[in-house]
């Protein structure tokens, strides 16, 4: 099967592909200055690289175009935010691949009123993010549902995770600083007594989830499918275990949240509120059922597998001691 991902060499695509080649596609890989992909892996001697700059060919007018004529049978866009964007792609598309999987976000869903969220869940996204996913997945889906629409099915990753970037932490935002307290002992402050909720996953849980996506595609097709670990982290409990990967007892302190841009910086404190205002926790249940999904990782193992690596790269400012 001629496969081609979009957006190929990012934290997904570095997982996905490797994936693909080995169960047997044909993979052609779409990337912006043909980067290396985060991870190194064999597999890539074996994919075609197309240099697309996805902005300049959608103002142009011939994005969808330029991937139709690849002659793809399943297209992948890891890297899609806008609904004119996709709609460009799909309309290129149209009776001429079997199927096209999208990938949205778990904030495609705003403030859940039960938790676990499901797929079925409104999309109620908020922000300007969760607002344009939520309309990218409305749209997908509405398409597939058409009598002559073309197949279509939406991943919607949790916060991903896993070696080579930085990752959410326990405070809920990307500030380094916080591996490094926690690695010493220092007091840590969190908000809203620690209860915030945080749904990881790892890269390569996301990949799986598109990999079994593009290879069930009369079950998948029509649906939205959450990737996120099985269970999801209160930002105390996720402290806690952080400072037992050092060797220590967490020392917490607890604000409000309308309070926390007064102890860290106002970028750190504007991604906390954001998480810790949605507070997502999300079944994987429907995956699991139809297509057969199954998280390889925990949320503390990716993070910690996050945290290693960014150790070993010298990511902070001394290195950490894990025990």
């Amino acid at each position: 099967m001629k496969t081609v991902v979009i957006g190929a060499t990012g934290h997904v695509g570095g997982y996905l592909v490797p994936r693909l080649v080995r169960a047997g596609h044909d993979v052609v890989a779409i990337s912006r200055g043909l980067r290396e992909p985060y991870r190194a892996d064999d597999a890539w001697r074996s994919v075609r690289r197309v240099d697309l700059d996805r902005e300049a060919e959608d103002a142009a007018g011939t994005f969808g175009e330029r991937i139709a004529d690849l002659e793809p049978d399943v297209v992948i866009d890891m890297i899609c935010f806008r609904r004119a964007s996709a709609q460009q792609l799909v309309e290129a598309l149209r009776g001429r691949v079997r199927m096209l999987a999208g990938c949205g976000s778990i904030w495609s869903r705003g403030v859940l009123t039960e938790v676990p969220g499901r797929e079925d869940s409104p999309l109620d996204g908020w922000g300007e993010y969760g607002a344009g996913k939520a309309e990218l997945e409305a749209y997908l889906l509405e398409e597939s549902a058409r009598p002559d629409g073309l197949p279509c099915v939406v991943i919607d990753p949790g916060h991903i995770s896993g070696p080579g970037w930085h990752v959410i932490n326990p405070a809920g935002n990307l500030d380094p600083e916080v591996w490094e307290r926690l690695a010493r002992g220092d007091r840590v402050v969190l908000p809203d007594q620690g209860l915030g909720l945080l749904n990881h996953v790892h890269a390569d849980d996301v990949a799986q989830l598109f990999q079994l996506a593009v290879e069930h595609p009369d079950a998948a097709s029509g649906n939205a499918f959450f990737a996120v670990a099985e269970r999801a982290l209160t930002l105390r409990g996720f402290a806690a275990a952080a400072a037992g990967w050092f060797g220590r007892d967490a020392d917490l302190e607890y604000i409000p949240l309308a309070e926390y841009a007064s102890v860290t910086a106002p970028r750190h404190a504007q991604t906390t509120i954001e998480h810790v205002s949605r507070s997502h926790v999300m079944s994987i249940d429907k995956a699991r059922r139809t297509l057969g999904y199954s998280p390889a990782h925990t949320s503390l193992e990716a993070t910690r597998e996050a945290v290693e690596w960014l150790n070993e790269h010298r990511a902070f400012t001394r290195g950490l001691e894990f025990v």
